[in-house]
């Protein structure tokens, strides 16, 4: 009868409530899960069999050392009271958070420990923009430096109360900080680091599509935490954000298929799970905003406008973004970015979404809101990524390895180790 009378009554905010605990003790886990295996798998299945390794010991790597950098100091900056652009040292080291605190009505320790694995997700992103050919020792200092000096910033800004917040940006779940930032940085590494050898001259096909197409499912329904945990409660909203998360996925899908189907005359099995992976970066600052109209719109649009992205920067700007990180996470991001502040408009019919932010003033201040996000977010994110690069380069004396130990792959020249033993 206890049991059933706590059901019935209403949680206030300074009351734990066990649906919404056990939801987001769920969305946590599923999150993880996006990135140890399902971006390490999606990786590694599409680098050169002498380099999958690295690209899995990156992958792990990173988050073990962001999991460490967001419980010492990263938690405190981005979520502490602070000022409008970087938060506080009140909870260095989770200090405050004990078992009985909460965040809003679930425990504290759990919301710091859901938003530790998106601060684990985003650098493991930008792995792929310099796969085969970075040190090992490289990839790690700049990866700590960058968690802390781009992520934790722009995340008080959107998620901590930073002046972002204020503004009113729509940002449900990680366009602007996780995908903006991580596509932007992959960018900046690619040109500082240049090209793979061989690049542009010779094939470089992934070497294990099964494992990509697996790691690829895996973040499918690891994102339903992502998008859906964000709503930090079991409610209305977050199975709104699943739905719509799983429609843009299925839209950018078909709509990336299609196009290479035209393009190339065959559709590619890498094209197909590229394009769930563009639906999904796509919708994820919209998720919680738009309607299943909007999501629709926006996967499709995702399709489309990210795989041509990808021709233009390696067919014409030549550039060697090894896995596509910025058409696919940094284009995308961006053109979700935007489009929340289309599709939030509860005027449109069956595309409507939920209403803008208290702060601006109608669809015109929305968008303007999201660009100046998007526009403040890319900069930053650029030249911050271009410092953090250069530094790390003279700490290990340059930030690639030799042209021999790229030839021999990462695996043996890094690691000792290799990943078949065929």
């Amino acid at each position: 009868m206890v049991g059933l009378l706590a059901l019935a009554l209403p949680a206030s905010a300074d009351t734990l409530n066990g649906a919404n605990t056990a939801w987001i003790l769920t969305a946590t886990a599923l999150v993880l899960f996006m990135t140890l295996p399902g971006l390490s798998l999606f990786y590694g299945g599409l680098v050169r069999a002498k380099n999958i390794l690295s690209v899995l010991m990156q992958c792990f790597a990173i988050a073990c050392i962001a999991s460490l950098l967001w419980l010492i100091v990263g938690y405190t900056l981005s979520f502490g009271e602070g000022n409008a652009f970087i938060g506080d040292f009140s909870h260095v080291l989770f200090a405050g958070l004990s078992k009985e605190s909460l965040s809003g009505d679930i425990p504290e320790p759990l919301f710091g420990l859901f938003q530790m694995t998106f601060a684990v997700i985003t650098p493991a992103l930008i792995v792929g923009a310099f796969a085969e050919r970075m040190k090992f020792s490289s990839m790690l200092i700049f990866s700590s430096f960058w968690l802390l000096a781009v992520y934790v910033p722009v995340c008080h800004w959107v998620w901590g109360g930073g002046f972002l917040s204020q503004w009113g940006l729509l940002d449900f779940a990680g366009g602007t900080v996780v995908h903006i930032t991580a596509g932007v940085a992959a960018l900046v590494a690619a040109l500082v680091i240049g090209r793979r050898d061989g690049f542009a001259t010779i094939a470089m096909p992934p070497h294990n599509m099964t494992m990509t197409v697996t790691g690829a499912g895996m973040l499918w329904v690891g994102w339903f935490g992502f998008n859906g945990g964000s709503a930090l409660a079991a409610n209305g909203d977050a199975a709104m954000a699943m739905l719509v998360t799983h429609i843009s996925a299925a839209a950018g899908s078909l709509a990336w298929m299609t196009v290479e189907w035209i393009k190339f005359r065959k559709p590619s099995v890498l094209g197909i799970v590229t394009g769930m992976v563009a639906g999904l970066g796509t919708i994820t600052p919209a998720s919680g905003y738009v309607g299943p109209g909007g999501a629709l719109v926006i996967g499709l649009l995702a399709g489309v406008i990210c795989f041509f992205m990808t021709q233009t920067v390696k067919r014409v700007w030549k550039i060697d973004d090894s896995l596509d990180v910025f058409p696919v996470h940094g284009v995308g991001g961006i053109l979700g970015t935007l489009l929340a502040g289309v599709f939030a408009s509860p005027h449109l019919g069956v595309f409507s979404g939920y209403g803008f932010s208290d702060a601006v003033d109608g669809m015109s201040g929305q968008v303007w809101v999201q660009f100046l996000g998007v526009i403040i977010t890319f900069v930053y994110t650029a030249i911050v990524t271009w410092v953090l690069l250069k530094i790390t380069g003279v700490m290990t004396s340059g930030l690639r390895v030799t042209r021999e130990e790229e030839l021999i792959g990462l695996d043996i020249t890094m690691h000792e180790e290799e990943g078949y033993k065929l």
